[in-house]
């Protein structure tokens, strides 16, 4: 199937890798015309210059950019130069607002949109190992998941338009408050005098388990952050699920209070540190 794929950062760039090496005929491109040219020494296929050229008869349209205005502007320059009948699908984590605004322009043009947040962090795009959480038409979903499963270990449907943004708030809200009692556990293990690796051997094949625990409270006991998922983005996830929470009257005390402790990270540096970073702050 031709593809373009747009966005090629830590994300972006191997999963773009995948459908290459299963196939797909792949046109890449990347804000950063260096990344381009990587990625097509590396893999075999085609960088271009702008959108517009990338995308030119497109089939399938995959982007993974930074937020809600990279991506109206990636959609905006897609649509006309792909080909008609065509799928566009966004991985960048956005508002469900612009996933319905971006369905919308698509379907006027004679398009179809799929908003497809995903969560594996860049380990997950590297390994094809991604959850994809979708929303769109049955139909256009149908013709997509053969591609984007190429880079996922489990894909699905939630709904209509904007029902996988609203999947990806609740994952990026569960995450922050299980990272944040994973923070407290190191925390009050180091304060008590506990050798942290027999804790972290204690709890985490019990009750207490989770990916953040067995993943991530070793680097968290070294106070290694530069890696994985910055606090930058997990702020701006944060914030869209705050604000969608303000329209549909959820209560989010713990999640707003977390989105604090992630701008005192800022505040101490930490804008490209790894979200486990939440530990730093009550340890400094």
């Amino acid at each position: 199937m031709k593809t373009a794929f747009i966005g090629l950062g830590v994300m972006g760039f191997p999963m773009a890798g995948h459908l290459k090496a299963v196939g797909h005929d792949v046109a890449v491109y990347n804000r950063s015309p260096e990344k381009s040219r990587r990625w097509a020494e590396k893999h075999g296929g085609f960088a271009y210059a702008t959108i517009a050229e990338a995308v030119s008869g497109a089939e399938v349209v995959l982007l993974c950019v930074g937020n809600d205005d990279d991506a109206r502007d990636v959609v905006a320059q897609a649509l006309p130069a792909m080909a008609e009948g065509g799928v566009i699908v966004d991985h960048t984590t956005t508002s469900a607002k612009v996933a319905r605004e971006m369905a919308a322009l698509a379907a006027a043009s004679k398009r179809a949109f799929i908003d497809a947040p995903v969560s594996g962090g860049q380990a997950g795009a590297e390994n094809g190992q991604l959850t994809i959480m979708a929303g769109g038409d049955q139909a256009a979903y149908d013709r997509v998941l053969p591609v984007i499963e190429v880079y996922a270990k489990a894909v699905r449907r939630m709904g209509d338009v904007g029902a996988g943004q609203l999947t990806k708030m609740c994952n990026q809200i569960a995450i922050a408050g299980v990272v944040q009692g994973v923070a407290e556990a190191l925390h009050f293990a180091k304060r008590a005098g506990l050798p942290t690796d027999d804790v972290l051997a204690a709890i985490s094949k019990g009750s207490a388990q989770s990916w953040q625990m067995e993943n991530r409270w070793p680097t968290m006991a070294r106070g290694e952050f530069e890696f994985g998922f910055a606090v930058d983005w997990m702020r701006k996830d944060l914030g869209i699920a705050l604000d969608e929470a303000r329209s549909n009257g959820a209560k989010l005390p713990g999640t707003a209070l977390i989105d604090q402790f992630y701008a005192e990270v800022q505040a101490m540096g930490g804008h490209r540190w790894d979200t486990s970073s939440l530990v730093a702050r009550l340890e400094k």
